[in-house]
């Protein structure tokens, strides 16, 4: 029954899929098997069909809700270009991509943009320093269009954490600045197929910046050891901040939703990844137990 794990997945964020999509999202051999799953589930009353949406839920609010949240993705999505650009031209980034909701094509009044960072090894935390001082001062703390919370280095690319989240938020995050980085990143993610085979990339062109002379003036001066040293200064003066403002979170998901190494910057204090996974297990054991039908739980 992988396409109702697909559409359990997707109703964590109340958002219906159409057949192609679930097809798309799972790992069923063919479409004809697609075809099956969807004509005895709908059957029994196990999902439902409104127009070309297939949902948990049969309410009709949930359709209106995913096109309007398309359309104002479409519109959103110049603005987040121009910022990812913006981005790229900052000293130290390598590659810069589109990630969370909009991502999957949607956005609504109370979205963030995300942007997903590649940087240069060992220089992460100066990028990182930048660019939250440049939407703390210039962007008053806003987070709105400019939400950065998630910096990788490049001799780091491969993802730690190897889950149904962290597959699909990688699978569908957009490439906009770093071309071959974001190419060797595909590769050393490819683990991702495991769970999404028949996904494939749409083929965008990922564009290349070219650095400012200030970015690059920066680059030169802290290429250096002193360079090394300062990069080693902000990690330690952001870990022990996180630390102190986040003590409620035990050690086991700090390290993971708060994780700080000199190749790695998360900042998700809702630790989501954790939320998002043991929501779908909820809803697993829950149609386990109304339609008897056992799906494998997922780990985080």
């Amino acid at each position: 029954m992988d396409s109702l794990k697909t559409l359990l997945y997707f109703s964590i964020f109340n958002y219906p899929l159409k057949k192609d999509e679930i097809y798309t999202f799972s790992s069923l051999e063919n479409k004809m098997a697609l075809e099956l799953e969807l004509s005895h589930l709908i059957e029994n009353k196990v999902i439902y069909k409104i127009g070309d949406y297939y949902l948990c839920l049969e309410k009709e609010s949930l359709v209106r809700r995913r096109t309007h949240g398309n359309k104002m993705a479409k519109e959103i999505f110049p603005k987040a270009k121009r910022m990812s650009k913006f981005i790229a031209k900052f000293p130290f980034v390598e590659g810069v991509g589109i990630s969370g909701a909009l991502s999957k094509g949607y956005h609504d009044e109370n979205s963030d943009i995300d942007f997903f960072i590649i940087t240069t090894p060992q220089r992460l935390w100066i990028a990182r320093t930048l660019l939250i001082l440049y939407k703390k001062i210039f962007l008053l703390n806003s987070r709105k269009h400019f939400c950065v919370n998630y910096f990788i280095a490049s001799n780091t690319l491969e993802i730690d954490e190897k889950n149904k989240f962290t597959a699909t938020e990688l699978i569908t995050l957009i490439p906009m600045y770093g071309e071959k980085v974001f190419q060797t990143f595909y590769y050393k993610n490819h683990w991702t197929q495991e769970y999404y085979p028949n996904y494939s990339k749409n083929g965008s062109q990922i564009n290349n910046v070219k650095k400012p002379l200030l970015s690059k003036f920066v680059e030169a001066i802290l290429k250096t050891s002193f360079g090394a040293f300062i990069d080693r200064v902000f990690l330690k003066l952001t870990y022990r901040k996180w630390k102190r403002k986040f003590r409620f979170i035990d050690k086991e998901d700090f390290d993971i939703a708060m994780k700080s190494t000199k190749n790695v910057s998360k900042h998700h204090p809702r630790n989501f990844q954790k939320k998002v996974i043991d929501t779908l297990n909820e809803k697993y054991s829950k149609i386990e137990s109304i339609h008897n039908i056992i799906l494998e739980p997922e780990h985080a």
